[in-house]
């Protein structure tokens, strides 16, 4: 016989044992767990985007928000999370340390140090989704962010609060100019984050090396997530290097921000989407892809007076395939930002570095926040580029060449080698003055071609050496009066005596003779 009371009081000697959970969060269990993905059924009041507490001290985030079940993301516990696991709702998103003491340290995405050194003392918090400034809280970008690039500075200028896009195929110098600005920054008063999105630890090692030796570190935090951190960490690493920048610019400070890049962090938040079963769309990216990076780069703005005068200028990278810059995510970052930068393959593989190309290339805020004297003088550069380019094609199909045609070539051979500039070598403003008045002058007949690198690095020195007053004499935000541009000459003629010499350029009508 079935002892039916017996058996009913084993259930409640069971239910006395069992220990009451005094936790009043929401709380459901995981239903599917695998591929870095969790579904959970009985969990409810979750946001999108909310940070999920699972037993064991792991943590999730909250993408997908269905009717019976939620889809997350785990951040940490990969291995370890199991079917059954009770997930616990938290009310809160993601946030990152921020504080004055990241500065000079590497961190994670959540802001916990990766660097091997002390624990970072601050406590304080910010989320890594937070609301772009109103338009209203923005004020006209006017005050200019030095690259140190005589290219970039002269033709495709940035402002504090821009978002100037740096883009190209893979090994084309786009994160050379990106860690060439940051070191140009130093003792500029600007803040500056670089975001590593999916890079190889090897690569960063090589970025942290050159800050560090350069003495760029002391100002700038690196937010790293390389190649073999979970995909969710890559995904939130931009957000995260933002959250940080906000908590300066907020302060009333200039910050500079890198992105290393877009193209990786497209391809992480594909990834998760299509693990969470989104439906695909072009090249296989989710429908709301475009938000992905419109959501983050609206963040870099400049503050109006009225909210501290802060700015962000951001630099996002993105990567090309084959110069193609008509695809997906390209098109996409191109439509949000306020300029590009762009880097090609043929123009590096031949020795011109930067390889801009300045046809591409364009800044639609900076040349407002342009100073005075460089805006003077490099006014008609892009177009005499232009117009040697075109030249230079033409001229491949074999032609005799007049006296005004060979001119015209040789100047812009020679204008093209003084743009070219080694890395880590920056020029200060006062620097591209003298360097874009004399390139542009008639002087550059008596150098040869072969020498026109070495005297535009070369002649900077003399001056400081030798004529230190006339750099002295040049306002940046002034324009040039004619007598300081003759006295530029003469300097730049005794430069070419003392280094080109007997080299010297003859004159066309001699050649011709």
């Amino acid at each position: 016989m079935i002892d039916i009371q017996k058996i009913g009081r084993g259930i409640l000697d069971k239910l006395d044992s069992v220990q009451e959970i005094e936790d009043d969060r929401s709380c459901g269990r995981i239903t599917y767990a695998g591929d870095g993905i969790i579904h959970i059924s009985g969990l409810e009041d979750v946001k999108y985007n909310e940070l999920l507490e699972i037993q064991g001290g792991y943590h999730a985030l909250a993408l997908n928000l269905e009717k019976f079940s939620v889809g997350a993301v785990l951040l940490s516990g990969a291995e370890k999370v199991r079917y059954g696991d009770l997930v616990y709702s938290t009310g809160k998103t993601v946030q990152m340390r921020v504080g004055e003491e990241l500065l000079g340290r590497i961190v994670d995405p959540l802001g916990d140090p990766v660097d091997g050194l002390a624990a970072i003392a601050s406590q304080e918090y910010r989320p890594v989704e937070f609301p772009a400034p109103s338009i209203m809280d923005r004020a006209k970008v006017n005050k200019p962010l030095q690259t140190g690039i005589l290219a970039i500075d002269s033709m495709i200028p940035i402002g504090r609060g821009q978002r100037e896009l740096i883009i190209g195929d893979r090994q084309t110098g786009k994160t050379a100019i990106a860690v060439d600005t940051i070191l140009n920054q130093k003792g500029q008063d600007v803040i500056c984050i670089y975001v590593s999105i999916g890079q190889k630890a090897s690569s960063l090692a090589k970025i942290v090396n050159t800050l560090r030796n350069e003495g760029a570190l002391a100002y700038t935090c690196i937010v790293s997530s390389t190649a073999d951190d979970p995909v969710p960490l890559q995904y939130l690493a931009p957000y995260s290097g933002c959250a940080l920048a906000e908590y300066f610019m907020y302060q009333g400070k200039d910050v500079l921000i890198v992105y290393d890049d877009l193209s990786k962090h497209a391809v992480a938040y594909r990834t998760m989407s299509l693990l969470l079963k989104r439906p695909a769309g072009r090249e296989a990216y989710p429908g709301d892809v475009f938000y992905l990076h419109s959501r983050l780069l609206e963040r870099a703005a400049k503050l109006s007076e009225e909210k501290g005068g802060g700015s962000i200028t951001a630099l996002p990278i993105v990567e090309t395939l084959a110069g193609d810059i008509s695809a997906y995510i390209p098109t996409n970052v191109i439509s949000i930002t306020d300029g590009q930068i762009y880097l090609e393959s043929e123009l590096f593989n031949s020795g011109v570095r930067p390889a801009v190309n300045v046809g591409l290339s364009v800044s639609r805020v900076g040349g407002s926040a342009q100073r005075a004297a460089v805006r003077q003088i490099s006014g008609q550069l892009r177009v005499n580029l232009a117009q040697y380019r075109e030249l230079a094609i033409f001229m491949q199909f074999g032609s005799d060449l007049d006296a005004e045609t060979a001119k015209t070539l040789s100047r812009g051979a020679k204008m093209t080698d003084a743009l070219k500039q080694r890395q880590y070598l920056n020029y200060s403003v006062k620097d591209m003055v003298v360097l874009l008045t004399v390139s542009q002058s008639d002087l550059v007949d008596k150098i040869p071609e072969k020498r026109m690198h070495a005297f535009v690095e070369g002649l900077p020195d003399y001056i400081r050496v030798n004529r230190p007053q006339l750099l002295e004499a040049i306002d940046p935000d002034k324009k040039v009066s004619e007598e300081l541009r003759s006295k530029m000459l003469a300097v730049a003629a005794e430069y070419i005596d003392c280094s080109v010499g007997e080299d010297a350029a003859r004159p066309l009508a001699a050649e011709e003779n």
